[in-house]
């Protein structure tokens, strides 16, 4: 007996509705290759790989006892599957009972044609095969996505022949196949065969909506990507293994693995491998399978041929990460990020589980991102800052970041920019901002800046992205989000509309601020959260999708405001030495001046303290440099800063 896990779940569904629906529609993963999961009465042995869904069917229904299996498109006509024409073949006898005409191997009929010559269509020969009861008999509407596309058709010759084929599959008879015995009686063994017709369409949408709403006599069957249970029959199945390796390079590693204290090392390569081809298709595999062949892979190098497929790269970065960098992530990440030790940490967490590869443990799709965080809290707290830092830290490069203002993105149709425009509208060509910058940098961590300005519908599409680590877009090609850890950040809880009871209005009000310690802070911030996402916009699955990973960002605190102060100081010091080689130094009583200052405006966080700095510091700075005329090697001594009206001075020495 098969095992029911490597069966299919849409060829269990075969078995059950062929046999009572005279209409069975097709949708979905409809143009891969197929393995055949058991063994065929008419001789196919069980795993042989099927060249197309036709090839499939003819096989499946000919096991059913169907007499008569043609193929149909638009282009071809009717046509035998898989086999040369002749006197005895399928076709034959289905001209035979349809009362059609063979020529050249096939018979020529158009789907549609106006209503006088509809006789000669390709609905009307089924209608008259499916109605007769001499033969069980089957017809294959391959490419049926095709047959009303273009301004060449009338709708009313569309409609037409939709519902013709549509009334044939109501008037279809059963046909009860009578065996006959040895003796040549005819056995009480006899079998119900429906007379059928499968249509095979990308998307069920390509079909009039009428067609099939609501219609008794039609099932639809959606075709999935192969399961892990199918794959790993595809990949471990007879000697499927060694067909994705050069010969040579087989024979002289194989017996390494087959040594009794290896063994479990080849089993975790290959389900290594069957784990990163979660959402793959057949023919993807199969590509992978030649890809690997001609790139003269090693065993041990497999899973590494995913990357080469999806992305043009042989070695991961992430491999490529210094480990030592990681270990120390906390105080990296702290040099560039002030008073934040607890988002600090949590976001260390998800670095390592992204480097040691456990970012999907919890996820039914290996193609996950490698981390996903939610950086929540008041403005200029440090998110973007942190996310930059990350990109450096992981990447080496802060290149490696990406970032989408997502304010721009507030009308439901932004999506196109995000994703690409559709085929036939303008911008298609260019592609989707997001979408290309990912095809053209997937090693990256990707900023989602105040998400909640963006539009409720452009946030359904982060729910693929989350969940499967993958996207399509306009033009149909996938981009893999696999490799990037994904951040958005919100200002989400801080404010909140209030109702004046007496005049009605609505203004935003304040409702977190720097008077509160960091656990109110949470609280609010989190209860914020929650009530956006389940209430007023209803979209509670973004949030499951986020799951524990929202980091709470607290105030700067007047301590921490002294040390940003200090690393903003420190870093103009640096740049005029660089660029103008001129010695800065300040006073204490001039830090004192700024520090006062900084802490006076710390509701806009490190934002406000550089506004500050700007203000008090650089732009005097700049005025006496240029009027004190300092020579290159020379030394300027900030001894004051005064203000002048709503202008700062600085008293200055020329050392």
């Amino acid at each position: 007996m098969a095992d029911l896990n490597t069966i299919p779940k849409w060829h269990r569904e075969l078995e059950i509705f062929s046999r009572i629906k005279p209409i069975v529609i097709l949708e979905g993963n409809v143009l891969d290759r197929y393995v055949y999961p058991v063994d065929s009465a008419c001789g196919v042995p069980k795993g042989t790989i099927m060249s197309g869904l036709s090839a499939y069917l003819n096989t499946f229904l000919t096991d059913c006892g169907t007499d008569i299996v043609v193929e149909y498109d638009s282009i071809r006509g009717f046509r035998n599957i898989g086999r040369p024409s002749g006197e005895d073949t399928p076709l034959s006898r289905f001209a035979g009972i349809s009362g059609a005409n063979i020529q050249n191997g096939v018979i020529d009929a158009p789907f549609a044609a106006p209503r006088n010559g509809i006789e000669g269509t390709a609905p009307a020969i089924i209608a008259r095969a499916l109605e007769q009861h001499e033969s069980s008999v089957c017809v294959i509407m391959n490419f049926a996505s095709r047959y009303i596309t273009g301004p060449q058709h009338n709708p009313i010759e569309d409609v037409n022949a939709f519902t013709l084929l549509q009334q044939a599959g109501l008037s279809s008879t059963n046909y009860r196949k009578r065996i006959t015995g040895p003796d040549g009686k005819i056995s009480q063994e006899n079998r119900d065969s429906l007379n059928s017709v499968f249509i095979i369409v990308n998307k069920l949408n390509d079909l009039p909506s009428w067609f099939f709403l609501d219609n008794p006599a039609v099932k639809v069957i959606n075709i999935s990507t192969p399961r892990r249970e199918e794959r790993e029959t595809f990949i471990k199945g007879g000697n499927n293994f060694s067909s994705f390796f050069d010969r040579q390079i087989y024979n002289e590693e194989i017996g390494f693995y087959q040594q009794p204290e290896n063994q479990h090392l080849l089993e975790e390569l290959q389900n290594k491998f069957i784990g990163a081809t979660d959402q793959f298709s057949f023919t993807d595999i199969n590509s992978l399978r030649l890809l690997c062949k001609n790139e003269k892979l090693h065993l041990k190098e497999l899973p590494s041929v995913v990357d080469l497929f999806k992305f043009g790269l042989k070695d991961n970065p992430w491999n490529a990460i210094d480990r030592t960098q990681v270990a120390n992530a906390f105080e990296i990440l702290q040099r560039r990020v002030k008073g934040q030790d607890l988002a600090l940490k949590k976001t260390v967490d998800v670095i390592k589980r992204a480097v040691t590869g456990m970012a999907s443990l919890q996820h039914s799709s290996n193609s996950h991102p490698k981390g996903v965080l939610f950086f929540a809290g008041p403005t200029g707290t440090g998110k973007t800052e942190l996310a930059k830092s990350m990109a450096e830290l992981i990447f080496g490069d802060e290149k490696n970041f990406i970032r989408f203002d997502m304010s721009e993105f507030s009308q439901s149709h932004s999506d196109q920019r995000l994703l690409g425009a559709p085929p036939g509208y303008v911008g298609y060509e260019a592609g989707g901002q997001l979408t290309n910058a990912v095809r053209n940098n997937p090693f990256s961590i990707i900023l989602f800046d105040e998400i909640e300005k963006a539009h409720p519908l452009i946030l359904d599409k982060f729910l693929q992205i989350l969940e499967d680590g993958r996207m399509t877009d306009g033009q149909g090609k996938t981009v893999y989000f696999s490799e990037a850890v994904i951040i958005f950040t919100s200002n989400l809880g801080i404010s909140q509309e209030i109702q004046d009871p007496a005049t009605g209005m609505v203004q935003r009000k304040q409702v977190v601020t720097p008077e509160l310690d960091y656990e109110e802070v949470q609280q609010k911030v989190m209860e914020g959260i929650e009530r956006y996402f389940k209430e007023k916009i209803s979209r509670p699955e973004i949030l499951n999708r986020i799951g524990e990973n929202i980091v709470i960002f607290d105030f700067i605190r007047p301590q921490v405001a002294e040390l940003i102060l200090n690393s903003q100081i420190k870093k103009i010091i640096s740049r005029v030495s660089e660029e103008k080689k001129i010695s800065i130094e300040i006073s204490d009583k001039a830090r004192e001046h700024l520090l006062e200052a900084a802490k006076g405006n710390l509701e806009n966080g490190g934002r406000g303290i550089g506004n500050v700095v700007e203000s008090h510091l650089i732009n005097p700075l700049s005025r006496a440099l240029f009027d004190l005329n300092v020579a290159e090697n020379g030394t300027l001594k900030v001894v004051d800063i005064r203000d002048n009206g709503s202008i700062y001075e600085l008293e200055c020495e020329v050392l």
